[in-house]
């Protein structure tokens, strides 16, 4: 894998880095109601990839909604680079911006368009901010080419395999060059191989972007490759020191 070219610098405001404090989140009112998170703290900084590993039932699921911006949080604070975004409401009128420029996220499946190619599959993100087709589109080649998947760049997502689908999905994540990414259980569909080899990725991507990443994850494979983990139980977080495994 090629390394990057370096981001443009961020404005004010767009430094990597998240920080989460006391948050909580609960579904229902009186004695229907159910805490699903309660006491979260949780920080990443920037360059760095940190696991988050719990049962089912745990509230990962519903952490990452939060830290996504799809669901509201019920108290707490959400700290975006310098910019307070959650602080018992929304700090941020535009979440639908927010989601867009600012987090990454990759999921379990690509999720790619089956209708567009490879490049306009990770072009697209940049285009609907308002970057001109051909920025958009030369962004995306520069990323395919990092993940190397850019001999690829003008298929069709059914002509890919499992991990060159999962590549493209994490370049269409960067392609905003955003300062946080969560990663929903990335490796899951993947053999020990290809598994390690987004670990890889996701890593070299995350030092040369100054880019934070989240990786919710049940695999074995990984959990050794992290410096830092974040166990949820019960909708409280303990954080661990991992392993920190060399991925050569």
């Amino acid at each position: 894998m090629q390394h990057p070219t370096p981001p443009q610098s961020r404005a004010p405001g767009q430094a990597g880095g998240i920080h989460i404090e006391g948050l909580r989140k609960v579904y229902g009112h009186g004695d229907t109601a159910v805490e699903a998170l309660k006491n979260v703290n949780l920080q990443v900084a920037p360059g760095e990839v940190v696991g988050l590993v719990g049962p089912s039932g745990s509230g990962k699921s519903t952490l990452l909604k939060c830290l996504g911006a799809i669901i509201e949080p019920t108290s707490g604070r959400m700290t975006l680079g310098q910019d307070i975004i959650y602080e018992d409401g929304w700090k941020v009128s535009d979440l639908r911006t927010l989601r867009r420029d600012r987090i990454g996220f990759v999921f379990q499946a690509p999720y790619l368009i089956p209708f567009l190619d490879v490049t306009d599959n990770v072009a697209l993100l940049p285009m609907l901010a308002g970057r001109p087709n051909a920025q958009a589109r030369a962004k995306a080649l520069e990323l395919l080419k990092a993940l190397d998947v850019a001999h690829r760049a003008q298929a069709q997502p059914s002509q890919l395999s499992g991990g060159e689908q999962q590549r493209v999905s994490i370049a269409r994540a960067l392609a905003n060059n955003p300062p946080v990414i969560l990663a929903d259980e990335p490796t899951a569909p993947l053999d020990s191989e290809r598994a390690l080899g987004v670990m890889r990725i996701l890593n070299q991507m995350a030092q040369h972007a100054q880019t934070a990443i989240i990786v919710v994850t049940h695999d074995e494979k990984i959990i050794p490759t992290f410096k830092r983990i974040y166990h949820i139980r019960d909708g409280e977080t303990v954080e661990e020191v991992g392993l920190g495994r060399h991925l050569s």
